[in-house]
């Protein structure tokens, strides 16, 4: 019977997460498949631990409970988890309960016939409007400037083989797209819709910050066209300073009497600076990464990591 590694990375999930071992407890139970469970701790400062740690999982083959050192992110958690996966094939899925209840059993059934993949997509009529703009720009700007066989609808779960596991476990990138590097790498793979539900309780610890962040990674990580930019942009102001430059001999030939516009100049520097500084930035995102690449710093730090059934 193949073995299912269900990952679960949370960040104080006390409120809800009795709810979800309850759900996921019940769902095990007469399934064509066997789970392990891996609680990946992202750093939690309430009980949630402890509530995982005392639950009877009569139905899971195997829980595993592993704490990192700090919040190292949803990304990293996942990692962790994939780290220490033993599982024919792995999937990572919220404490939240927001996934829709039979994904599992879908993904299973799909990957089964033969793929190295199988991907979610939210299906997005029962989304905000605004919500739903953002994410449709971001899918549309990642498959035309980073990875051309990224979801309309973006990509929301994953389960995948053995063989992923390993080549992720090989390849562990930090500030990247967990997704987004499996995409990538265009292995076998099917897409389903499927409506997913709300939060049953707390609070989403999805913010703003950490969404720029991940737009920003997707495109530094996996695009090309941020230093494109920069040539771009460098040779469009090289070719307007010459065609402003020449305007203003052939004026100064022409009108003698024409006053020096000194305002004029100001706006150039100003915005030539101001396009420079922004290039430089960009160039320093790549600096970084290099930098950060280089030092070879872990993604993730395990704390404690111990079975509990």
């Amino acid at each position: 019977m193949d073995l299912i590694s269900i990952i679960v990375p949370f960040l104080n999930e006390a409120d809800c997460i009795t709810q979800y071992c309850d759900f996921i407890n019940e769902f095990a139970k007469g399934k064509p498949f066997q789970i392990e469970l891996l609680f990946v701790d992202d750093g939690s400062t309430d009980n949630t631990v402890d509530v995982i740690a005392a639950y009877d999982f009569t139905h899971c083959e195997t829980v595993k409970v592993i704490e990192l050192s700090k919040n190292h992110g949803s990304h990293a958690a996942v990692r962790a988890g994939i780290f220490h996966a033993a599982g024919d094939y792995i999937t990572y899925v919220g404490a939240d309960l927001q996934e829709p209840d039979d994904m599992v059993s879908v993904m299973y059934g799909h990957i089964k016939r033969g793929l190295d993949a199988v991907y979610i997509e939210k299906r997005r009529t029962k989304v905000p409007a605004i919500h739903r703009f953002f994410s449709l720009t971001y899918s549309a700007l990642m498959r035309r400037w980073a990875v051309k066989n990224y979801g309309a609808g973006g990509i929301n779960n994953i389960m995948f083989n053995r063989k992923i596991g390993d080549y992720l476990n090989n390849n562990i990138e930090s500030n990247s797209s967990l997704m987004l590097q499996i995409i990538d790498a265009g292995f076998q793979h099917t897409t389903i819709e499927m409506d997913y539900k709300d939060r049953i309780s707390g609070t989403s610890k999805w913010t703003f910050s950490k969404k720029i962040k991940l737009f920003i990674d997707s495109f530094v990580a996996f695009s090309f066209v941020p230093i494109r930019f920069v040539s771009i942009v460098g040779i469009l102001m090289f070719v307007a300073g010459i065609a402003f430059g020449a305007a203003t001999i052939i004026n100064r030939f022409l009108n003698p009497g024409t006053p020096a516009g000194f305002a004029t100049l100001a706006s150039i520097l100003a915005i030539g600076f101001g396009i420079t500084n922004i290039s430089l930035g960009i160039v320093a995102e790549y600096l970084w990464r290099t930098f950060d690449a280089a030092r070879k710093r872990p993604v993730f730090i395990i704390s404690e990591s111990k079975v509990i059934k």
